[in-house]
């Protein structure tokens, strides 16, 4: 057994470490997408379903996109991936959310807090299913990427 003055003190990291690490990892990838244009052949590995299937995914475009919006091209975003765009400010509030609740933490709380309501879960996976069918159609061609 180990002496208990011996043992390496345990080191607690702020609670603001994770969101900003994960921050730094996204500007990270960002940084990357700006700089090594995805649009380029053989610079990133295929998309494994549209490899097995030959069909777009909900995420086919999504760096394309990001690629697009890190060169300010909103348009050309929304052409790879609208879902993406779509998508990208509840991301962003989430993150921000996050962030300040690491800072400040929320005061406890007398009763359990609210959960999301079901309904609105089950409406994003329709949504997101609808949206993957369609850039699979003929007639929806235009949500395909590019």
């Amino acid at each position: 057994m180990e002496h208990p003055n011996l043992r390496a003190p345990r080191r607690r990291l702020h609670p603001a470490a994770a969101p900003l690490l994960v921050g730094a990892a996204g500007l990270a990838g960002a940084a990357l997408l700006h700089f090594v244009d995805p649009n380029d052949p053989g610079q990133y590995p295929t998309c494994p379903w549209l490899l097995v299937t030959g069909t777009w995914c909900p995420g086919c475009g999504t760096m394309r996109a990001i690629h697009a919006l890190t060169e300010a091209d909103l348009v050309g975003a929304l052409q790879m991936n609208p879902a993406a765009i779509a998508l990208a400010p509840f991301v962003a509030y989430g993150y921000v959310r996050w962030l300040y609740r690491s800072f400040r933490p929320p005061p406890p709380r007398t009763t359990p807090a609210k959960a999301v309501h079901p309904g609105w879960l089950y409406l994003f996976l329709g949504a997101l299913t609808a949206f993957w069918v369609l850039r699979n159609v003929p007639f929806g061609q235009v949500l395909a990427p590019g």
